[in-house]
């Protein structure tokens, strides 16, 4: 800019000064041989300022063009570059996501495992009751034979054998939906010992009958009524580890979230009541789960790394 306005500066003289010499009198500068030299070199002179003048203007004009060009690919490089960034963000947001979500189905195949070998577990431990009663039933205890009477004189009583003493009378097996029956009334009744004298035969007797499951959830509360949480929460294991198909689980579930956190396991409660949603999501347990996750301020569904160890 600076060499632009020397040459302009240049040319007003020049201009200037032609205009002088062509305003002089003629008389007087007519035969100077040098005037007309100077005249000439001054033509000169403005000829050479107007070809740089041209000059200037047209790499001036190729310089305003290289700098609008430049201009124009900077926005263009910032355009791609915030394009980029926001594209880098949703790919790592995406990313993050399943980064979650296979954690959560970890998470959730790690307690099935668990769940699974808990059921194991329960399994052989029914077998084995299972054939202790088995072996009870093939080698049934010396049965009490009558007692011998002896002939006795006429007027007295005829005289009997003493039985074996230590020899305890055999145990009738009670029937299964009467028993169950009764304690689900007496249980109504609030007749809790009652009832649960009745479901601990339903278990004694039918350890392995689907009622025996649901013998288990009233068990659990009976004992969540009378504040034995840690009992409770016991028998609602028992139902959803040994009966998980059983029609009491989703209650069974509730309830057991419901008592740890009265026990002040807040975190242990809240993975109960979300398994319960991921579980049986169409029950009113279900419901009523996710509004206590609500009302707790908790999502009702999250990977979570907590694992109960009831």
């Amino acid at each position: 800019m600076q060499k632009v306005r020397t040459f302009r500066t240049c040319l007003l003289a020049a201009g200037f000064l032609a205009m002088f010499l062509v305003f002089l009198p003629g008389r007087a500068y007519a035969a100077s041989k040098e005037i007309i030299e100077l005249q000439t070199q001054v033509q000169q002179l403005l000829d050479m300022v107007q070809r740089l003048q041209s000059t200037v203007d047209s790499r001036f004009g190729v310089l305003q063009n290289l700098a609008q060009q430049t201009a124009d690919n900077a926005t263009q490089m910032n355009a791609a570059v915030n394009a980029l960034q926001q594209k880098l963000a949703a790919q790592n947001e995406s990313m993050n996501g399943k980064l979650d979500a296979a954690s959560g189905q970890q998470q959730a195949l790690n307690d099935s495992v668990d769940e699974l070998k808990s059921r194991i577990a329960k399994l052989d431990k029914s077998i084995q009751d299972l054939q202790t009663q088995l072996q009870n039933i093939q080698n049934p205890p010396p049965a009490v034979t009558a007692p011998a009477t002896t002939p006795a004189p006429a007027g007295e009583a005829p005289a009997t054998m003493p039985t074996a003493p230590g020899v305890p009378p055999m145990a009738q097996t009670p029937p299964l939906k009467e028993t169950f029956q009764a304690g689900v009334r007496d249980f109504n009744a609030a007749k809790y010992e009652v009832a649960s004298g009745e479901f601990q035969d339903v278990l004694h007797f039918y350890p392995m009958d689907d009622l025996a499951g649901t013998a288990h959830y009233y068990l659990g509360e009976i004992a969540y009524r009378h504040s034995k949480l840690s009992d409770a929460v016991k028998s609602y294991n028992a139902v959803l580890e040994g009966f998980p198909g059983n029609a009491k689980a989703p209650a069974a579930q509730l309830h057991k979230g419901m008592a740890l956190l009265q026990m002040g396991r807040k975190d242990a409660g809240i993975h109960e009541l979300r398994l319960l949603i991921q579980r049986h999501p169409q029950t009113p347990e279900a419901v009523q789960a996710r509004t206590k996750l609500t009302a707790l301020g908790a999502k009702p569904a999250a990977a979570t790394t907590h694992k109960d160890t009831e």
